[in-house]
């Protein structure tokens, strides 16, 4: 359900709406729900019942209309949207930014290199002549095990992020860093 919220009263409509879906979540066929703002004034209060005929004796009972009277001084309902199964959450109605497409190979194999390739050279030049009596699965493996943690944990994370500009360039418009300032 949609809520028009007036001007600076979202802290009065909030505690109401996690109390109305409290009190839904006492109803028979409750499955969960949750609160969602867009923008300062439109808030969506979400819930999901186990059949449209739970649903609806949720909605039309009394209870319900009585949280109505009690959040008239701050909302409005202004629509009532049902849906079925999962994949409607992720299917955008409005207009949303694109999510970023993923990096070129070539960009990703130059950052697994970059990760790589450093931990498995001194891993080479100042481990493994202490390791040469090793039988070579055993020292393979330590040199995959090691390696692999400090890739994983240590160096791609870091390289990501330092990459990131060159690895994602929409990113940046996505998460409207694009926008110019005004004074």
């Amino acid at each position: 359900m949609a809520f028009q919220v007036v001007p600076g009263r979202g802290p009065d409509f909030q505690p109401w709406a996690w109390a109305m879906l409290n009190a839904s979540a006492q109803q028979p066929g409750f499955l969960g729900g949750g609160v969602l703002v867009d923008g300062e004034a439109e808030w969506h209060v979400v819930y999901r019942f186990a059949s449209e005929g739970t649903v609806r004796a949720w909605e039309d009972s009394t209870a319900r209309a009585q949280w109505d009277v009690q959040a008239a001084d701050f909302a409005r309902q202004t629509g009532r949207r049902s849906v079925r199964g999962s994949k409607v959450w992720f299917d955008s109605q409005t207009a949303t930014p694109k999510t970023p497409t993923p990096p070129a190979k070539w960009k990703l194999w130059f950052v697994n290199m970059s990760a790589v390739f450093p931990p498995v050279l001194l891993f080479n030049l100042i481990i493994l002549p202490y390791l040469g009596g090793l039988n070579p699965l055993v020292r393979t493996f330590l040199l995959c095990l090691c390696v692999t943690a400090l890739v994983t944990w240590i160096l791609m994370p870091r390289l990501q992020r330092f990459l990131k500009k060159w690895l994602y360039p929409p990113l940046q418009a996505f998460r409207g860093r694009h926008k110019r300032r005004t004074a």
